[in-house]
């Protein structure tokens, strides 16, 4: 059986004026190559459970899907994607269809709306991949498809995890490859359309499990950069303290997303720079408090931090670790005002990076949820505007247009190249005051 494992991950804002500005995925320099040219860990790590008489290919589809066309002569196809492609995707495995290929459609915006995928597929895995896919495999050989595999009621140990396929990558391709040493997230923000979806209960993989990962990769590509994709690497402080231990001897650099509360730890900070961390992106969410105030659902945990946000950035960066700062416009609450607030924070900070995005309705969230019942929905099922940089809710306190416009005007300002360079040149410089103050 040859089994085609296709990842459309592209993304890329749908307005043609955002696109005509750059703002693609906006970040830290170069950002938006590096996330439109990160691999499926999810199709991946699939393929570390496939049995080895399964012939597999992997395949990237483009962001915009040629027509017609179909990669690949498979007997079946697993295909992954974000919301902003599905009908692409979906579109993609019609063609498969057609022509007589089995289609399985998995993955986030899959398991928040199985019923539309259905129409498109042979077979749709919900919730984690891992715990029901050799079944799958198995029924892919036996010609006895099932419509549904639901693993969202299976409580699913990382430790049971496959290896990860990356030797199926042409990794030259690539500044930087993925993975994974946690999975959900012990917060519960309202907008987040993370694995804290299909993964509701925070678990975290065995730290040697992590180090066999990242030399399977340095098997293949001898000084990686490495992505840890996980919502909140640092969620668990003593399973981190593990993991930066371990890291420490591997000799590679890395990245990734965390919280603020790192800045309160001066022995984990000391860990991360020793272990090689180039940049932590932390989600601010807001310049201001107001807007904060029950974006996380739990505890409010995310307005109660809002005063440490300066002196947390200062700390951080002493370490010598950029501070890629994430902050979402239109969040209830806040006004025309937030742009100028956005600028203002970002010169007064120090941050060495910022993305900004706009407020996402993704489906299966709560927003989602609580703006359809609010009327705020725009357009239903409009999942093309699902990128993060389109917008496709109604504003509480400002127009539709007054956002779009907002994002333009603040992307022009912090992606300036006077203004980036500005914000590098200061982290640079700060790093040698301290150094000199140490010596």
């Amino acid at each position: 059986m040859r089994l085609g494992l296709l990842a459309m991950s592209g993304v890329r804002a749908h307005n043609a004026e955002l696109n005509a500005l750059g703002l693609t995925l906006p970040g830290f320099v170069e950002r938006s190559r590096v996330i439109a040219s990160l691999p499926s860990l999810g199709l991946l790590t699939l393929a570390g459970a496939t049995p080895n008489d399964v012939e597999i290919e992997y395949v990237e589809v483009p962001d915009v899907l040629p027509s017609p066309w179909m990669p690949g002569e498979f007997d079946a196809v697993a295909i992954s994607s974000f919301s902003a492609q599905i009908k692409e995707a979906y579109e993609l495995a019609d063609r498969y269809r057609a022509a007589g290929t089995k289609v399985i459609l998995g993955g986030l915006h899959v398991s928040a709306m199985p019923h539309e995928a259905t129409a498109h597929a042979n077979a749709v895995v919900l919730g984690e991949g891992e715990p029901l896919w050799p079944q799958v495999v198995e029924d892919l050989k036996d010609d006895n498809l099932q419509t549904v595999y639901d693993a969202r009621g299976i409580a699913f140990d990382l430790s049971e995890a496959p290896m990860p396929r990356y030797e199926l990558l042409e990794v030259e391709k690539y500044n930087r490859l993925t993975v994974q040493t946690q999975r959900g997230c012990p917060f519960d923000c309202e907008f987040c359309a993370a694995s804290i979806r299909i993964s509701p209960k925070f678990k975290v993989k065995p730290v040697p499990m992590v180090i066999d990962e990242i030399r399977r990769i340095k098997s293949i590509w001898r000084q990686p950069f490495i992505e840890f994709a996980d919502d909140n690497t640092f969620a668990n402080k003593a399973h981190g303290r593990e993991l930066l231990k371990a890291l420490a001897g591997e000799q590679v650099r890395w990245f990734t997303e965390t919280d603020v509360s790192i800045a309160s730890d001066d022995e984990l900070l000391s860990l991360m720079q020793d272990s090689g961390c180039a940049q932590v992106l932390i989600g601010f969410e807001a310049p201001t408090r107001a807007p904060l105030e029950g974006v996380e659902q739990k505890a409010n945990w995310k307005a109660q931090q809002f005063e440490k946000y300066s002196e947390a950035i200062e700390r951080i960066q002493s370490h010598g670790i950029s501070v890629n700062g994430c902050f979402i416009l239109g969040l209830d609450g806040a006004g025309p005002e937030l742009f100028e607030d956005v600028l203002r924070f970002v010169r007064e900070s120090g941050l060495y990076e910022v993305q900004v995005t706009v407020q996402t309705a993704f489906p299966g969230t709560p927003l989602y949820a609580r703006l359809q019942r609010e009327g705020r929905i725009l357009r239903n099922d409009a999942w093309e505007l699902c990128t993060l940089f389109d917008v496709n809710f109604q504003p509480s306190q400002m127009t539709v247009r007054e956002l779009e416009q907002g994002l333009r005007n603040v992307a022009r300002a912090l992606y300036d190249a006077d203004a980036t360079s500005e914000r590098q040149r200061a982290f640079r410089e700060r790093l040698r005051e301290l150094h000199r103050r140490r010596q």
